[in-house]
């Protein structure tokens, strides 16, 4: 066994740890990062990175067939192995470049599982790592879902890694992983089927809006199932996947050349053995204060998905991660506002959302206009021949100031950001109806919707 002592130790190498690590090297503290994973995390390896790379080619089919006959004159096809070739110029680079980059600043590398031996000690293969300071941010995996045959699932990290793309899918799940590949497995020329457990797909976001992105998929080509709770998978004796589920409590029994877990994520803490260090921990993540300090081991913070607090999106990790080491400096003085945090599903069309939803504002007791209209017929979405676009937009009757703002349709995922900003200026909407945009864009459309 060698033995090591740092001043700070992080737990992981994505948005959550990276931040972290290079604040704490840059303040002078002796650091080291480790990772059982290459180097860079979900959202540069197996998440948001590579998935908006592989979406971009889907949006090409998706828009080539809207415009086929008005312009275009023949339909774009996917050439997947061609698009994984792609991909894999974005994501191969990263481990390499990230390690270099921690090393250039001062920190030092592991590589392996680490599993706590005690309060101020990790083991990673045959190296101890002792520090006086924690930061977990190990991100999150595909969550057990506990049923018979489940290990015929494949996960997201999985589906993103095939050199061929079978002739049917089925996704497992109505969260936005599900309608992101469906979608995009759908334009790639595969029969693909959504199987969810639940009313309603897309739960965070507005009914409205999810009902015409349901509408959309189906649309697509994609067969959805609402009500419908996968039970067991199974193969048959010439190796055909099988999953057995129930409908409205009736059995039924679903074909698949592949089947993709969709069904939700949890912290990946179950390797660390949190125990031995006494870092309390639960479902959700490391129990953490405010201040992202874990509440039963002073020396131990948390960020991103790692944490039981905020949202699982990358820009809240990094964020996260400059505050976790901002307090492990300095003492514990800064907190996190989670009250904007704009998300978008990458289906098509974009379906995005920042702020407060009806429901919730409601539920606040808040006084407040709906703003609410399907945009088929705005020039943004002819232009394109958008079949399915809305927004809903809440306003608040006394303040003026917008609560939350809800878009489906084209460049969705850039308008929110404008919502989003005009929101934290706290600028009331008739001050944002002033604005001149440039135009035509869809921009220039917020100021029909308030």
């Amino acid at each position: 066994m060698s033995q090591h002592s740092f001043d700070v130790l992080v737990i992981g190498t994505g948005g959550g740890g990276s931040v972290a690590a290079r604040k704490c090297a840059a303040a002078g503290k002796r650091v080291a990062i480790v990772d059982a994973l290459p180097y860079g995390g979900t959202c540069a390896l197996r998440g948001c990175d590579p998935k908006k790379v592989l979406v971009g080619a889907a949006e090409t089919v998706a828009r080539s067939r809207q415009l086929l006959g008005h312009g275009v004159a023949q339909e774009a096809t996917v050439s997947w192995p061609e698009l994984m070739a792609f991909k894999r110029t974005f994501t191969e680079p990263v481990p390499e470049k990230k390690e270099a980059g921690f090393q250039k600043a001062g920190i030092h590398p592991f590589h392996g599982v680490a599993r706590f031996t005690g309060p101020h000690t990790v083991q990673v293969g045959a190296d101890v790592l002792e520090a006086k300071q924690f930061v977990i941010a190990t991100g999150a995996r595909a969550q057990p879902l506990g049923i018979p045959g489940e290990e015929l699932l494949l996960d997201s990290t999985d589906f993103m890694e095939l050199p061929e793309l079978p002739a049917d899918l089925t996704f497992v799940g109505g969260g936005y992983i599900a309608f992101e590949f469906a979608h995009l497995a759908a334009r790639a020329g595969a029969k693909v089927r959504i199987l969810h457990r639940g009313a309603r797909p897309l739960e965070n976001f507005e009914p409205e809006l999810v009902e015409h992105l349901l509408i959309a998929t189906r649309e697509a080509g994609i067969e959805v199932l609402l009500n419908t709770e996968v039970k067991r998978l199974s193969k048959t004796p010439d190796g055909q996947l099988r999953l057995h589920a129930e409908t409205d409590g009736q059995p039924r029994e679903f074909p698949a050349g592949l089947a993709i877990h969709a069904a939700g994520r949890e912290p990946a803490l179950a390797e660390l053995n949190l125990e031995a260090a006494g870092v309390a921990y639960t479902r959700q993540g490391v129990t953490v204060n405010e201040y992202l300090q874990s509440t039963s081991h002073p020396d131990v913070y948390a960020a991103g998905d790692a944490a039981a607090s905020g949202l699982p999106l990358t820009p809240v990790a990094g964020k996260a991660s400059h505050v976790a080491a901002a307090n492990l400096l300095e003492g514990n003085h800064q907190v996190i506002d989670y009250g904007l945090m704009p998300s978008a599903v990458f289906a098509h069309p974009v379906l995005a959302s920042v702020g407060l939803g009806e429901a919730e504002a409601t539920r606040q007791g808040l006084k407040f206009q709906v703003k609410h209209d399907v945009t088929t017929g705005w020039f943004t979405s002819k232009r394109l021949r958008t079949p399915r676009s809305a927004f809903k937009v809440l306003i608040e009757e006394e303040t003026d100031l917008i609560l939350g703002a809800h878009l489906l349709g084209p460049n969705a995922e850039e308008v929110i950001n404008l919502f989003m900003l005009a929101m934290h200026a706290r600028l009331p909407a008739a001050e944002v109806r002033k604005l001149i945009f440039a135009y035509p864009t869809a921009s220039s459309d917020i100021i029909y919707m308030l």
